[in-house]
């Protein structure tokens, strides 16, 4: 073995080959951070969503009470396109009043459906940007660190080359050491991409879950709405 040890391989590197794996170890570093960042987000996004959701199903019709407990989970994306979507209701609209206060209610002060959907849209999309951020990041360490792992390879062969000719001598001991940092940068290119592209596509998946869930959502709570102010509707006319 060319070198006894990992001190002894990299105190052999040279400075273009040191300036490499100082490049790719910050790549690394950077790229851990965002992982268990991530990782620790998702877990708390999941945690308060699957909350908020078992809330809204014990009561659905509980306005009031909802609206107050889905300001406990700000992370929770169905909760804040709650929010959002009884905010724009009209003020003076109460979609799910008591039969005294539906007969003031006026039809005309109906939510508009394509209105509340083009929020909840914007909402949602606006949450999946937020759960997004520094993804890119991830997906450029997992594209461009093995090129960088590669440059450097190619160019510890090209420096192992140039000792041979040096030397004139294509012999093992001559051609291993060259060969061995030039590989490092390689290795290291490669420790580097592997858990940013495996934790970039992880953490798409989920984002692409978690947009279908608020959809769903979205679509059943609009349809109550819908379906609350046509009964308050065919009440007035009553």
């Amino acid at each position: 073995m060319p070198f006894a040890n990992l001190s002894e391989l990299f105190g052999s590197l040279g400075l273009l080959s040191i300036v490499i794996l100082l490049i790719l170890s910050i790549f690394s570093v950077v790229s851990w951070g965002i992982i268990v960042n991530k990782f620790r987000h998702f877990q708390q996004i999941n945690k308060e969503e699957a909350q908020f959701l078992q809330r809204y199903e014990i009561n659905p019709a509980d306005q009031q009470s909802l609206r107050n407990q889905a300001k406990n989970y700000p992370l929770s994306p169905s909760s804040m396109v709650y929010l959002v979507v009884t905010d724009r209701l009209p003020s003076s609209s109460d979609l799910y009043a008591s039969q005294q206060e539906a007969d003031s209610q006026i039809s005309s002060q109906a939510p508009n459906r394509q209105y509340l959907e083009k929020v909840s849209e914007y909402i949602i999309q606006n949450q999946v940007n937020h759960q997004e951020e520094y993804l890119p990041f991830l997906a450029t360490t997992g594209n461009l660190t093995p090129f960088i792992g590669l440059l450097g390879t190619v160019l510890g062969i090209i420096n192992a080359f140039g000792e041979i000719g040096t030397q004139g001598s294509a012999s093992i001991a001559a051609v291993a050491p060259g060969v061995s940092e030039a590989l490092v940068a390689t290795a290291a290119g490669l420790f580097a991409a592997i858990p940013a592209v495996m934790a970039y596509n992880f953490f798409l998946s989920r984002i692409r879950k978690m947009a279908f869930r608020v959809e769903a959502f979205t679509i059943e709570f609009l349809n109550t709405l819908e379906e609350s102010e046509k009964s308050l509707d065919v009440n007035v006319v009553q």
